[in-house]
Protein backbone atom coordinates (compact mmCIF):
# COMPACT_ATOMS: atom_id res chain seq x y z
CA UNK A 1 0.00 0.00 0.00
CA UNK A 2 0.93 2.93 -0.96
CA UNK A 3 2.45 5.75 1.66
CA UNK A 4 0.62 9.20 1.99
CA UNK A 5 1.37 12.44 2.74
CA UNK A 6 0.94 13.65 5.71
CA UNK A 7 -3.02 14.95 6.44
CA UNK A 8 -1.79 18.55 7.22
CA UNK A 9 -0.82 18.56 3.16
CA UNK A 10 -4.75 19.05 2.57
CA UNK A 11 -4.92 20.97 5.41
CA UNK A 12 -2.95 23.87 4.79
CA UNK A 13 -0.64 22.96 1.60
CA UNK A 14 1.31 25.80 2.07
CA UNK A 15 2.51 25.30 5.16
CA UNK A 16 2.95 22.05 4.47
CA UNK A 17 5.73 23.07 1.53
CA UNK A 18 7.32 25.35 4.05
CA UNK A 19 7.63 22.32 6.28
CA UNK A 20 8.80 20.50 3.71
CA UNK A 21 11.44 22.65 2.46
CA UNK A 22 12.90 23.05 5.68
CA UNK A 23 13.52 19.38 5.97
CA UNK A 24 14.98 19.33 2.50
CA UNK A 25 17.28 21.88 2.97
CA UNK A 26 18.25 20.53 6.68
CA UNK A 27 18.38 16.52 4.91
CA UNK A 28 20.57 17.23 2.58
CA UNK A 29 22.80 20.31 4.13
CA UNK A 30 22.93 17.52 7.74
CA UNK A 31 21.65 19.27 10.18
CA UNK A 32 18.74 18.03 12.65
CA UNK A 33 15.64 18.58 10.47
CA UNK A 34 12.17 19.70 12.06
CA UNK A 35 10.94 15.97 11.35
CA UNK A 36 12.10 13.14 8.88
CA UNK A 37 10.84 12.52 5.51
CA UNK A 38 8.52 9.69 4.95
CA UNK A 39 10.31 6.73 4.22
CA UNK A 40 9.73 6.42 1.18
CA UNK A 41 10.65 10.23 -0.01
CA UNK A 42 13.76 9.33 2.48
CA UNK A 43 14.95 5.87 0.35
CA UNK A 44 14.19 7.58 -3.10
CA UNK A 45 16.84 10.67 -1.71
CA UNK A 46 19.32 8.12 -1.35
CA UNK A 47 19.28 6.09 -4.14
CA UNK A 48 19.22 9.47 -5.90
CA UNK A 49 21.69 10.90 -4.37
CA UNK A 50 24.06 7.26 -4.72
CA UNK A 51 23.41 7.34 -8.38
CA UNK A 52 24.90 11.21 -8.38
CA UNK A 53 22.30 13.19 -8.63
CA UNK A 54 22.56 16.93 -8.40
CA UNK A 55 19.17 18.57 -6.25
CA UNK A 56 20.23 21.70 -8.22
CA UNK A 57 20.47 20.11 -11.28
CA UNK A 58 18.49 21.83 -14.09
CA UNK A 59 16.68 19.69 -16.20
CA UNK A 60 16.21 15.80 -17.23
CA UNK A 61 18.11 14.66 -20.07
CA UNK A 62 16.42 14.04 -23.65
CA UNK A 63 16.34 10.42 -24.92
CA UNK A 64 14.11 10.11 -27.76
CA UNK A 65 13.44 13.04 -30.60
CA UNK A 66 11.05 13.07 -33.16
CA UNK A 67 10.51 10.08 -35.43
CA UNK A 68 12.10 7.95 -33.08
CA UNK A 69 9.79 8.87 -30.58
CA UNK A 70 6.63 7.58 -32.79
CA UNK A 71 8.43 4.35 -33.40
CA UNK A 72 9.05 3.98 -30.00
CA UNK A 73 5.18 4.61 -29.07
CA UNK A 74 3.99 2.45 -31.85
CA UNK A 75 6.03 -0.45 -30.56
CA UNK A 76 5.19 -0.15 -26.96
CA UNK A 77 2.48 -2.50 -25.12
CA UNK A 78 0.82 0.81 -23.37
CA UNK A 79 -0.28 1.71 -26.90
CA UNK A 80 -3.22 -0.17 -26.81
CA UNK A 81 -4.85 1.12 -23.73
CA UNK A 82 -3.94 4.51 -24.09
CA UNK A 83 -7.55 5.78 -25.34
CA UNK A 84 -9.33 4.45 -22.51
CA UNK A 85 -6.05 6.17 -20.12
CA UNK A 86 -7.03 9.77 -22.32
CA UNK A 87 -10.83 9.07 -21.18
CA UNK A 88 -10.44 8.52 -18.02
CA UNK A 89 -7.47 11.27 -17.14
CA UNK A 90 -7.35 13.71 -19.51
CA UNK A 91 -10.51 15.70 -18.66
CA UNK A 92 -10.30 15.48 -15.75
CA UNK A 93 -6.10 16.55 -15.52
CA UNK A 94 -7.98 19.83 -18.11
CA UNK A 95 -10.23 20.73 -15.63
CA UNK A 96 -7.95 20.15 -12.39
CA UNK A 97 -5.31 22.71 -14.18
CA UNK A 98 -3.18 19.06 -14.30
CA UNK A 99 -1.23 17.01 -16.98
CA UNK A 100 -1.27 12.92 -17.93
CA UNK A 101 1.40 11.58 -18.74
CA UNK A 102 2.61 7.84 -19.33
CA UNK A 103 6.02 6.52 -19.20
CA UNK A 104 7.97 3.00 -20.07
CA UNK A 105 8.93 1.06 -17.98
CA UNK A 106 12.78 2.98 -17.67
CA UNK A 107 10.96 6.54 -16.95
CA UNK A 108 11.24 8.43 -20.27
CA UNK A 109 8.13 9.91 -21.30
CA UNK A 110 5.87 8.35 -23.81
CA UNK A 111 3.15 10.25 -23.72
CA UNK A 112 1.79 14.16 -22.13
CA UNK A 113 -1.56 15.33 -22.13
CA UNK A 114 -3.49 17.85 -20.39
CA UNK A 115 -4.53 22.02 -19.95
CA UNK A 116 -2.03 23.73 -22.11
CA UNK A 117 -1.04 26.46 -19.95
CA UNK A 118 -0.17 23.78 -17.49
CA UNK A 119 1.78 21.96 -21.00
CA UNK A 120 3.55 25.34 -20.96
CA UNK A 121 4.30 25.38 -17.53
CA UNK A 122 5.62 21.59 -17.88
CA UNK A 123 7.87 22.30 -20.89
CA UNK A 124 10.17 25.40 -18.78
CA UNK A 125 11.33 22.21 -16.68
CA UNK A 126 11.55 19.58 -19.64
CA UNK A 127 8.44 17.33 -18.32
CA UNK A 128 7.64 16.50 -21.65
CA UNK A 129 7.74 13.47 -24.30
CA UNK A 130 11.16 11.80 -25.03
CA UNK A 131 12.40 13.04 -21.61
CA UNK A 132 13.78 10.48 -18.85
CA UNK A 133 12.28 11.12 -15.83
CA UNK A 134 13.65 7.79 -14.08
CA UNK A 135 15.13 8.54 -10.54
CA UNK A 136 18.74 7.94 -11.43
CA UNK A 137 18.29 11.03 -14.01
CA UNK A 138 16.23 13.43 -12.02
CA UNK A 139 15.74 12.04 -8.61
CA UNK A 140 13.15 11.72 -6.47
CA UNK A 141 9.64 11.94 -8.56
CA UNK A 142 6.64 10.30 -8.65
CA UNK A 143 6.60 8.58 -12.32
CA UNK A 144 10.58 7.47 -11.36
CA UNK A 145 9.37 6.39 -7.64
CA UNK A 146 6.62 4.43 -8.84
CA UNK A 147 9.22 2.60 -10.97
CA UNK A 148 11.84 1.99 -8.47
CA UNK A 149 9.02 0.69 -5.58
CA UNK A 150 6.78 -1.00 -7.78
CA UNK A 151 4.27 1.15 -5.66
CA UNK A 152 1.62 4.16 -6.32
CA UNK A 153 3.32 7.55 -4.88
CA UNK A 154 2.16 10.86 -4.49
CA UNK A 155 5.19 13.57 -4.55
CA UNK A 156 4.41 16.72 -3.04
CA UNK A 157 6.52 19.97 -3.15
CA UNK A 158 10.40 19.88 -1.96
CA UNK A 159 9.72 16.03 -1.19
CA UNK A 160 11.42 16.02 -4.68
CA UNK A 161 15.20 15.98 -4.54
CA UNK A 162 15.59 18.55 -7.24
CA UNK A 163 14.98 22.01 -6.33
CA UNK A 164 13.69 22.64 -9.78
CA UNK A 165 11.01 20.62 -9.34
CA UNK A 166 9.67 21.76 -5.94
CA UNK A 167 6.60 23.66 -7.40
CA UNK A 168 5.26 20.99 -8.75
CA UNK A 169 3.28 18.22 -7.51
CA UNK A 170 2.49 14.59 -8.88
CA UNK A 171 1.22 11.35 -8.47
CA UNK A 172 1.77 8.11 -10.31
CA UNK A 173 0.93 4.23 -10.79
CA UNK A 174 2.57 1.59 -12.00
CA UNK A 175 1.30 -0.59 -15.10
CA UNK A 176 2.41 -4.15 -15.06
CA UNK A 177 2.34 -6.60 -18.03
CA UNK A 178 -0.56 -9.42 -16.95
CA UNK A 179 1.46 -12.22 -18.75
CA UNK A 180 5.06 -11.89 -16.88
CA UNK A 181 4.09 -9.29 -14.51
CA UNK A 182 6.88 -6.90 -15.47
CA UNK A 183 7.05 -3.19 -15.51
CA UNK A 184 5.78 -1.85 -18.35
CA UNK A 185 5.53 2.24 -17.11
CA UNK A 186 3.53 4.37 -15.21
CA UNK A 187 0.77 6.77 -15.95
CA UNK A 188 1.73 10.22 -13.92
CA UNK A 189 -1.29 13.24 -12.93
CA UNK A 190 1.26 16.09 -12.62
CA UNK A 191 0.27 19.92 -12.33
CA UNK A 192 1.53 23.22 -10.00
CA UNK A 193 2.04 23.10 -6.25
CA UNK A 194 -1.41 24.84 -5.89
CA UNK A 195 -3.65 22.05 -7.62
CA UNK A 196 -2.73 19.77 -5.34
CA UNK A 197 -6.29 17.60 -4.77
CA UNK A 198 -6.93 14.78 -2.33
CA UNK A 199 -8.48 12.29 -5.07
CA UNK A 200 -5.56 12.29 -7.48
CA UNK A 201 -3.57 9.35 -6.05
CA UNK A 202 -6.55 7.41 -6.24
CA UNK A 203 -7.65 8.81 -9.40
CA UNK A 204 -4.43 7.33 -10.87
CA UNK A 205 -4.81 4.31 -8.87
CA UNK A 206 -7.54 3.55 -10.51
CA UNK A 207 -6.90 4.38 -14.17
CA UNK A 208 -3.99 1.92 -13.58
CA UNK A 209 -6.15 -0.75 -12.63
CA UNK A 210 -8.63 0.01 -15.48
CA UNK A 211 -5.41 -0.08 -18.03
CA UNK A 212 -4.72 -3.24 -16.54
CA UNK A 213 -7.79 -4.81 -16.71
CA UNK A 214 -7.93 -4.12 -20.82
CA UNK A 215 -4.44 -5.40 -20.88
CA UNK A 216 -5.10 -9.03 -19.54
CA UNK A 217 -8.68 -8.96 -21.20
CA UNK A 218 -6.74 -8.81 -24.39
CA UNK A 219 -4.12 -10.93 -23.37
CA UNK A 220 -7.44 -13.73 -23.09
CA UNK A 221 -8.40 -13.39 -26.28
CA UNK A 222 -4.24 -14.32 -27.37
CA UNK A 223 -4.25 -17.13 -24.81
CA UNK A 224 -7.72 -18.47 -25.97
CA UNK A 225 -6.20 -18.53 -29.77
CA UNK A 226 -3.38 -20.35 -28.62
CA UNK A 227 -5.27 -23.07 -27.01
CA UNK A 228 -6.99 -23.41 -30.16
CA UNK A 229 -3.93 -23.81 -32.21
CA UNK A 230 -2.15 -25.58 -30.03
CA UNK A 231 -4.63 -27.99 -28.10
CA UNK A 232 -3.60 -31.21 -30.42
CA UNK A 233 -0.42 -31.50 -28.90
CA UNK A 234 -2.23 -31.76 -25.07
CA UNK A 235 -4.28 -33.93 -26.54
CA UNK A 236 -1.26 -36.41 -28.28
CA UNK A 237 0.08 -37.12 -24.74
CA UNK A 238 -3.14 -39.74 -24.68
CA UNK A 239 -3.92 -39.30 -20.75
CA UNK A 240 -0.05 -38.75 -19.61
CA UNK A 241 0.57 -35.69 -17.49
CA UNK A 242 1.37 -32.67 -19.37
CA UNK A 243 0.25 -29.07 -19.91
CA UNK A 244 0.07 -26.32 -22.45
CA UNK A 245 1.82 -23.38 -21.51
CA UNK A 246 1.53 -19.66 -22.91
CA UNK A 247 4.96 -17.78 -24.56
CA UNK A 248 5.93 -16.68 -20.94
CA UNK A 249 5.25 -19.74 -19.50
CA UNK A 250 1.77 -19.66 -18.08
CA UNK A 251 -0.91 -22.61 -17.52
CA UNK A 252 -3.68 -22.55 -20.04
CA UNK A 253 -4.49 -26.31 -19.89
CA UNK A 254 -3.44 -28.98 -18.06
CA UNK A 255 -4.30 -33.64 -18.59
CA UNK A 256 -3.96 -35.51 -15.28
CA UNK A 257 -1.41 -33.37 -13.61
CA UNK A 258 -3.00 -32.22 -11.11
CA UNK A 259 -2.22 -29.03 -8.98
CA UNK A 260 0.09 -26.73 -10.88
CA UNK A 261 1.70 -23.25 -10.08
CA UNK A 262 -0.13 -20.56 -12.12
CA UNK A 263 3.41 -20.96 -13.90
CA UNK A 264 7.09 -22.68 -14.93
CA UNK A 265 9.88 -21.12 -15.48
CA UNK A 266 10.19 -21.67 -19.17
CA UNK A 267 13.59 -20.33 -19.55
CA UNK A 268 16.47 -22.90 -18.80
CA UNK A 269 17.86 -23.85 -21.84
CA UNK A 270 17.84 -27.54 -21.18
CA UNK A 271 13.73 -27.51 -21.45
CA UNK A 272 14.19 -29.63 -17.81
CA UNK A 273 11.89 -27.94 -14.52
CA UNK A 274 11.21 -28.81 -11.24
CA UNK A 275 8.07 -27.98 -9.93
CA UNK A 276 7.18 -26.75 -6.28
CA UNK A 277 5.97 -30.09 -5.36
CA UNK A 278 8.94 -31.40 -6.38
CA UNK A 279 7.60 -32.79 -9.49
CA UNK A 280 10.31 -33.01 -12.78
CA UNK A 281 9.13 -32.60 -16.48
CA UNK A 282 10.35 -31.18 -19.50
CA UNK A 283 9.30 -28.46 -21.46
CA UNK A 284 8.83 -28.51 -25.31
CA UNK A 285 8.80 -25.29 -27.57
CA UNK A 286 5.85 -24.92 -30.00
CA UNK A 287 5.35 -22.94 -32.80
CA UNK A 288 3.39 -20.25 -29.90
CA UNK A 289 4.14 -21.69 -26.30
CA UNK A 290 4.77 -24.75 -24.60
CA UNK A 291 4.60 -28.38 -24.00
CA UNK A 292 4.93 -29.18 -20.68
CA UNK A 293 5.33 -33.16 -19.95
CA UNK A 294 5.55 -34.62 -16.43
CA UNK A 295 7.36 -37.35 -14.41
CA UNK A 296 7.44 -39.08 -11.16
CA UNK A 297 7.40 -36.96 -8.26
CA UNK A 298 10.59 -36.44 -6.29
CA UNK A 299 10.55 -35.52 -2.49
CA UNK A 300 8.87 -31.99 -2.00
CA UNK A 301 10.73 -29.40 -0.27
CA UNK A 302 9.59 -28.35 2.98
CA UNK A 303 8.95 -24.78 3.26
CA UNK A 304 6.96 -22.37 5.85
CA UNK A 305 5.56 -19.48 4.12
CA UNK A 306 5.54 -15.70 5.32
CA UNK A 307 2.10 -13.69 6.12
CA UNK A 308 2.31 -9.97 6.87
CA UNK A 309 -0.83 -8.11 7.63
CA UNK A 310 -1.37 -4.40 7.11
CA UNK A 311 -4.12 -3.83 9.07
CA UNK A 312 -4.04 -0.24 11.05
CA UNK A 313 -5.01 2.15 8.37
CA UNK A 314 -8.19 3.61 7.12
CA UNK A 315 -7.79 2.20 3.67
CA UNK A 316 -8.54 -1.41 2.80
CA UNK A 317 -6.69 -4.46 4.67
CA UNK A 318 -3.57 -5.85 2.91
CA UNK A 319 -2.29 -8.98 3.43
CA UNK A 320 0.58 -10.21 1.30
CA UNK A 321 1.90 -14.36 1.34
CA UNK A 322 5.95 -14.48 0.08
CA UNK A 323 5.68 -11.06 -0.49
CA UNK A 324 2.99 -10.74 -2.79
CA UNK A 325 -0.13 -9.50 -2.46
CA UNK A 326 -3.73 -11.52 -2.05
CA UNK A 327 -6.66 -9.23 -2.45
CA UNK A 328 -9.09 -9.64 0.59
CA UNK A 329 -12.47 -9.22 1.79
CA UNK A 330 -12.81 -7.48 4.79
CA UNK A 331 -14.73 -10.91 6.09
CA UNK A 332 -11.52 -12.62 5.47
CA UNK A 333 -9.48 -10.00 6.75
CA UNK A 334 -11.44 -10.64 10.11
CA UNK A 335 -10.77 -14.08 10.50
CA UNK A 336 -6.92 -13.69 9.83
CA UNK A 337 -6.73 -10.53 12.16
CA UNK A 338 -8.52 -12.61 14.82
CA UNK A 339 -6.46 -15.62 14.00
CA UNK A 340 -2.97 -13.41 14.38
CA UNK A 341 -4.56 -12.20 17.90
CA UNK A 342 -4.77 -15.96 19.28
CA UNK A 343 -1.80 -18.27 17.68
CA UNK A 344 -2.68 -20.92 19.66
CA UNK A 345 -5.92 -21.31 17.26
CA UNK A 346 -9.66 -21.18 17.55
CA UNK A 347 -12.49 -23.86 16.72
CA UNK A 348 -15.35 -23.29 14.49
CA UNK A 349 -17.30 -22.29 17.20
CA UNK A 350 -15.85 -19.60 18.80
CA UNK A 351 -14.00 -18.24 15.33
CA UNK A 352 -18.09 -17.60 15.12
CA UNK A 353 -18.95 -15.96 18.33
CA UNK A 354 -15.94 -13.63 18.35
CA UNK A 355 -17.06 -13.06 14.00
CA UNK A 356 -20.78 -12.76 14.48
CA UNK A 357 -21.48 -12.86 18.26
CA UNK A 358 -24.16 -15.21 19.85
CA UNK A 359 -25.79 -15.35 16.66
CA UNK A 360 -22.44 -16.68 14.42
CA UNK A 361 -22.82 -20.16 12.77
CA UNK A 362 -19.99 -22.15 12.37
CA UNK A 363 -21.19 -23.63 8.98
CA UNK A 364 -20.90 -20.08 7.88
CA UNK A 365 -17.40 -19.93 9.49
CA UNK A 366 -15.99 -23.13 7.49
CA UNK A 367 -17.18 -22.24 4.01
CA UNK A 368 -15.51 -18.66 4.98
CA UNK A 369 -12.38 -20.56 6.17
CA UNK A 370 -12.27 -22.85 3.38
CA UNK A 371 -12.48 -19.91 0.47
CA UNK A 372 -9.92 -17.59 2.69
CA UNK A 373 -7.68 -21.13 2.62
CA UNK A 374 -7.84 -21.58 -0.86
CA UNK A 375 -7.06 -18.03 -1.87
CA UNK A 376 -4.03 -17.77 0.39
CA UNK A 377 -2.88 -20.62 -0.11
CA UNK A 378 -3.16 -24.69 2.31
CA UNK A 379 0.00 -24.53 3.37
CA UNK A 380 -0.94 -20.80 5.32
CA UNK A 381 -3.38 -22.66 7.79
CA UNK A 382 -4.15 -25.50 9.44
CA UNK A 383 -7.59 -27.09 11.07
CA UNK A 384 -8.15 -28.57 13.91
CA UNK A 385 -8.41 -25.87 15.42
CA UNK A 386 -7.99 -23.55 12.66
CA UNK A 387 -4.75 -21.29 13.07
CA UNK A 388 -2.10 -19.85 10.75
CA UNK A 389 1.19 -22.33 10.16
CA UNK A 390 3.01 -19.91 8.82
CA UNK A 391 5.09 -16.62 10.01
CA UNK A 392 2.92 -13.88 10.88
CA UNK A 393 4.14 -10.43 10.45
CA UNK A 394 1.45 -8.19 11.69
CA UNK A 395 1.09 -4.12 12.51
CA UNK A 396 -1.59 -4.66 14.86
CA UNK A 397 0.09 -7.33 16.61
CA UNK A 398 3.73 -5.13 16.73
CA UNK A 399 1.76 -2.19 18.00
CA UNK A 400 0.09 -4.06 20.85
CA UNK A 401 3.92 -5.60 21.63
CA UNK A 402 5.76 -2.06 21.54
CA UNK A 403 3.09 -0.81 23.95
CA UNK A 404 3.34 -3.56 26.47
CA UNK A 405 7.01 -3.07 26.63
CA UNK A 406 6.43 0.88 27.28
CA UNK A 407 7.69 2.04 23.64
CA UNK A 408 5.67 4.95 23.18
CA UNK A 409 7.25 5.82 19.78
CA UNK A 410 7.89 2.39 18.12
CA UNK A 411 4.09 2.09 19.06
CA UNK A 412 2.89 5.48 17.51
CA UNK A 413 5.14 4.66 14.64
CA UNK A 414 2.99 1.39 13.68
CA UNK A 415 -0.54 3.24 13.98
CA UNK A 416 -1.57 4.42 11.16
CA UNK A 417 -5.16 4.23 11.90
CA UNK A 418 -7.60 2.54 13.49
CA UNK A 419 -7.44 -2.03 13.54
CA UNK A 420 -10.11 -2.70 10.50
CA UNK A 421 -11.94 0.57 11.37
CA UNK A 422 -15.65 -0.97 8.62
CA UNK A 423 -15.94 -3.97 11.36
CA UNK A 424 -18.34 -4.96 13.02
CA UNK A 425 -16.83 -8.00 14.59
CA UNK A 426 -17.59 -7.90 18.41
CA UNK A 427 -14.01 -9.50 19.07
CA UNK A 428 -12.37 -7.42 16.52
CA UNK A 429 -14.29 -4.10 17.88
CA UNK A 430 -13.39 -3.98 21.18
CA UNK A 431 -9.68 -5.29 20.14
CA UNK A 432 -9.78 -2.07 17.88
CA UNK A 433 -11.15 0.64 21.08
CA UNK A 434 -8.61 -1.23 23.10
CA UNK A 435 -5.56 -0.47 21.26
CA UNK A 436 -7.01 3.44 20.63
CA UNK A 437 -7.54 3.85 23.42
CA UNK A 438 -4.78 2.51 25.52
CA UNK A 439 -2.27 3.97 22.83
CA UNK A 440 -3.85 7.75 22.85
CA UNK A 441 -3.47 7.35 26.81
CA UNK A 442 0.05 6.43 26.57
CA UNK A 443 1.11 9.35 23.80
CA UNK A 444 -0.59 11.77 26.12
CA UNK A 445 1.23 10.65 29.13
CA UNK A 446 3.88 10.44 27.30
CA UNK A 447 4.64 14.38 26.70
CA UNK A 448 6.46 12.81 23.67
CA UNK A 449 6.08 15.72 20.71
CA UNK A 450 7.05 13.64 17.81
CA UNK A 451 4.88 10.47 19.21
CA UNK A 452 2.18 12.91 19.30
CA UNK A 453 2.47 14.12 15.87
CA UNK A 454 2.60 10.65 14.92
CA UNK A 455 -0.98 10.12 17.02
CA UNK A 456 -2.19 13.43 15.51
CA UNK A 457 -1.24 11.98 11.66
CA UNK A 458 -4.28 9.82 11.65
CA UNK A 459 -7.92 10.03 11.43
CA UNK A 460 -8.02 8.89 15.15
CA UNK A 461 -6.03 11.77 16.02
CA UNK A 462 -6.26 14.60 13.74
CA UNK A 463 -10.00 16.44 15.30
CA UNK A 464 -8.86 15.18 19.19
CA UNK A 465 -8.92 18.57 20.91
CA UNK A 466 -6.77 17.20 23.60
CA UNK A 467 -4.28 15.59 21.37
CA UNK A 468 -3.94 18.73 19.45
CA UNK A 469 -3.08 20.85 22.82
CA UNK A 470 -0.52 18.37 23.71
CA UNK A 471 1.15 18.38 20.74
CA UNK A 472 1.05 22.37 20.76
CA UNK A 473 2.69 22.24 24.29
CA UNK A 474 5.08 19.78 23.48
CA UNK A 475 6.31 21.26 20.12
CA UNK A 476 9.39 23.80 20.70
CA UNK A 477 8.36 27.05 19.59
CA UNK A 478 11.56 26.58 16.31
CA UNK A 479 9.65 23.47 15.22
CA UNK A 480 8.19 24.28 11.88
CA UNK A 481 5.53 22.25 13.25
CA UNK A 482 3.95 23.90 15.57
CA UNK A 483 2.99 26.85 13.12
CA UNK A 484 0.66 23.64 11.32
CA UNK A 485 -0.57 22.39 14.51
CA UNK A 486 -1.45 25.76 15.98
CA UNK A 487 -3.34 26.52 12.94
CA UNK A 488 -5.28 23.23 12.85
CA UNK A 489 -5.97 24.25 17.09
CA UNK A 490 -7.31 27.45 15.81
CA UNK A 491 -9.35 25.64 13.27
CA UNK A 492 -11.04 23.29 15.86
CA UNK A 493 -11.57 26.02 18.29
CA UNK A 494 -8.98 25.46 20.79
Amino acid sequence: MAELPAPELLRDPISYARLLKAVHDAVLSGTPAPRSPRSVVSASWDRSLAAHVDPDRKLPPVVYEGSELEDVRAAHPLAPVLPLLRQTLVSIADDAEHIMIVTDADGRILWREGATEVRHRADAVRLTEGTSWAEEAIGTNAMGTALATGEAVQIYSAEHLVRMCHSWTCAAAPLRDPDSGALLGVIDVSGPLRTVHPAMLALVRASASLAEGQLRAQLAVRDERLRRTNMGHLNSLRGAPGALLSAGGRVLATEACGDLPSSVDVRRPSGAVTLPDGRLGTVEPLDEGFLLRLGHPARPAQRVPKLALRFLSDGDPMATVDGHEVPITLRHAEILALLALHPEGLSADRLALQLYGEAGNPVTVRAEFHRLRAQLGATVFRTRPYRIASTVDADFVRASVALRRGDVSEAAREFDGPLLPHSEAPALRDERESLTALLRRVVLDSGDADALWAYWDTSCGVDDREIVEELCAALPPEDPRLAVADTHRARLGC
